[in-house]
């Protein structure tokens, strides 16, 4: 038994062969693979040391004959293959409908209701890339005061706003109205994306916030919280979860300061599981098509990796994994449909292959069992193959 487990879900780092990716247009999609090829191989000799490079065939990271940690792959059972369903599914839950995209903007009936609520009109409404729709209306926004709403080919109302016109808090309670009016729509998340600066020069800030739908059955963060341990989320895993089963919730400002509060927080645990969501390799980089972007924050993780590693006590477990890929070589700018990487890292573990598990659900009875806890949801622990 562990005391602690934290799980550290590095953002959209699939690793490719997902067995129905051609039912989501994501033939050939392999996050890791795909990215070290484009950049000419990625040298990451603390993830290779873990076993990253026995998991996927990755440019610059060869298989070793003893790694470190445990490996595997997990496969995606639910339907979709979008932020919350990945997560939910790590946690226990099977999503058996997928959340409703809207290739064509959404209704107006619900922008009217929006627009009524709010008290500001309306741009765009339609299918966009964050950077490039307030390149293309920010000034626009500047001049009129109206909201940016667009979405992608997840199920999400994003609504920009620029920090110096429209205060946060006006932001947020906008995401707050837009849920409750997104929820008969089957709207999974409905993203605050402020920015900052000037015509050609906008960017995003780190004061983004998601207001999503609730996990529609139990998961294991209320079983551990139900147990009385902690149950600290990092990162946006309050927002995934709409802080349903945490005593924590602690938040982000990317990769290295997620990492940052994960170094300086999971020593003063004394018990539970810290969760973690890495956002940068998605929201920076996966959905820009920018794979030496990616690669660069795949370094990055790398180099802090030994830092993370040395809070791992002895009683303690960690797992590396991903929520699904998004493959900054493939075609659009959506996720993709694959397998994601398992690495396991106890001090003193043998390394042995985990194969390729049935379900994300998997984590969570082996997070379960890690702690102790009696279980009863889908899934199929690999703690006892850890020792």
């Amino acid at each position: 038994m562990s005391k602690r487990v934290m799980l550290v879900v590095l953002d959209s780092c699939g690793c490719g062969g997902a067995p129905d990716a051609e039912k989501f247009g994501d033939t050939g999609a392999n996050t890791l693979a795909n990215t070290a090829k484009a950049v000419g191989g990625i040298d990451l000799p603390n993830l290779q040391k873990l076993g990253l490079g026995n998991i996927v065939d990755m440019q610059g990271v060869p298989p070793l004959e003893n790694p470190a940690a445990a490996h595997g792959r997990l496969q995606e059972s639910s339907a979709g293959k979008d932020t919350t369903v990945g997560h939910w599914e790590l946690a226990g839950i099977v999503t058996e409908q997928p959340f409703e995209v809207y290739e064509n903007g959404f209704p107006q009936s619900l922008i009217d209701e929006f627009v009524a609520e709010t008290g500001r009109n309306v741009l765009a409404n339609r299918p966009a890339s964050g950077t490039e729709i307030i390149e293309e209306l920010g000034p626009k926004q500047l001049e009129t005061g109206d909201w940016i709403v667009y979405t992608s080919a997840d199920s999400v109302f994003q609504i920009a706003a620029h920090e110096e016109l429209i205060p946060l808090e006006e932001l947020y309670q906008a995401c707050k109205i837009a849920r409750r009016l997104c929820d008969p729509y089957r709207v999974s998340r409905i993203i605050a994306r402020p920015y900052i600066g000037e015509k050609g020069s906008f960017k995003r800030t780190y004061n983004r916030h998601d207001y999503g739908v609730p996990p529609h059955s139990p998961t294991v963060l209320d079983l551990i919280k139900e147990n009385g341990k902690e149950m600290v989320g990092v990162g946006k895993i309050g927002d995934i979860f709409s802080e349903q089963g945490l005593t924590r919730s602690i938040r982000s400002a990317g990769n290295a300061d997620g990492l940052a509060k994960c170094i300086e927080f999971f020593p003063q645990m004394k018990d539970g599981l810290m969760f973690v969501n890495l956002i940068d390799f998605d929201a920076l980089y996966g959905h820009r098509r920018d794979p030496q972007g990616f690669a660069s924050a795949l370094r990055e993780f790398d180099a802090i990796l030994p830092d993370l590693l040395s809070v791992i006590g002895d009683d303690d477990l960690l797992l590396l994994t991903a929520d699904h890929g998004n493959d900054p070589t493939h075609p659009g700018t959506d996720h993709t449909r694959e397998h994601v990487p398992v690495i396991a890292y106890q001090p003193g573990l043998i390394g042995r292959d985990l194969g390729v598990r049935d379900g994300f659900y998997d984590m969570a009875a082996t997070i379960a069992e890690a702690l102790g806890l009696t279980y009863q949801g889908v899934g199929k622990s690999f703690f006892r193959e850890l020792s």
